[in-house]
């Protein structure tokens, strides 16, 4: 689907602390658009009266909300609140949207798939979650769909930018500590640069898209590959080993091969997404961790 492109922009961006949110408000601001990027205090999304009164007070043309319950293991033991997040906030999000006719961009994950599939997700698979994360993720999506807002829900996966969460620094950090590192070669997906999801995503949202989409870098990846050629883009020392996931025993199942199409998305914006490659090496350089 394709709406009408406003000819005026205020992006609110909900969930403004995390790498992505960050990503989005240097992004924006450097572009000279007018961005708000509250504090969780000051607009928060579990509360329908705060939000609500926020968005009477900003009245912004474009909601992004890089929100989320992202700690996938321990949402097995905190189902509660990671459906709270996940599922029920956005869910009020979008209606909020739709009665103020705001565009939404929502974000989810790789992880509403099983694995099964073998090869690269498209947008028109069915979805299987293995865990309470994943089956969260998609009650955003379905709840976002069906709001009837001008929504573009974006999946993502491997996710890493600017700070101390994402998986290249704490490949630095490990191998400051050990000699060997194990990382799995069975559990297969793509990593995404921030610096890349939100230029796509601003293109998107500039195009009209809604509806739902993959976003992610090109090709793909093990943990294992990945974190082998960060080795070798940081110089690491460390021995790394391929290891099987089961291994590494823990709370949440995950799917082996949840790595996704683009190309719908590429296709419908007329662009060539970059490789993950290119992107951990424009990461690395933008952002020095050594």
């Amino acid at each position: 689907m394709v709406w009408k492109p406003l000819p005026m922009k205020k992006y609110l961006i909900l969930g403004a602390n995390g790498q992505l949110g960050k990503q989005f408000a240097k992004d924006l601001a450097s572009r000279k658009l007018t961005v708000l990027a509250p504090d969780e205090k000051d607009c928060d999304i579990t509360s329908v009266d705060v939000l609500s009164r926020y968005l009477d007070t900003t009245k912004p043309s474009i909601v992004i909300n890089c929100a989320a319950y992202n700690a996938v293991d321990m949402a097995e033991q905190q189902s509660e609140t990671a459906f709270l997040i996940n599922t029920k906030a956005p869910g009020t999000i979008a209606s909020l949207c739709a009665e103020r006719k705001i565009v939404l961009v929502h974000y989810s994950s790789d992880y509403v798939f099983d694995g099964a599939k073998g090869d690269r997700y498209t947008e028109q698979d069915g979805v299987n979650p293995l865990n309470v994360y994943g089956k969260s993720k998609r009650g955003g999506e379905e709840a976002v769909l069906a709001s009837g807002t001008q929504a573009l829900v974006l999946r993502t996966s491997w996710v890493f930018g600017n700070g101390t969460q994402n998986f290249i620094h704490k490949m630095l950090q490990w191998s400051q500590k050990n000699p060997v590192l194990r990382l799995t070669a069975d559990e297969v997906s793509v990593p995404t640069s921030t610096i890349d999801l939100v230029d796509i995503t601003i293109r998107a949202i500039d195009k009209g898209l809604t509806g739902l989409y993959h976003c992610t870098n090109s090709d793909y990846a093990s943990r294992y590959e990945w974190g082998r050629y960060v080795a070798k883009k940081l110089s690491l020392s460390s021995t790394i080993i391929p290891v099987p996931m089961s291994m590494f025993p823990s709370p949440a199942q995950r799917p082996l091969f949840s790595a996704m199409s683009n190309h719908r998305l590429q296709t419908d914006l007329g662009i060539v997404i970059p490789d993950w490659r290119d992107a951990v090496d424009r990461f690395i350089k933008e952002y020095p961790l050594l």
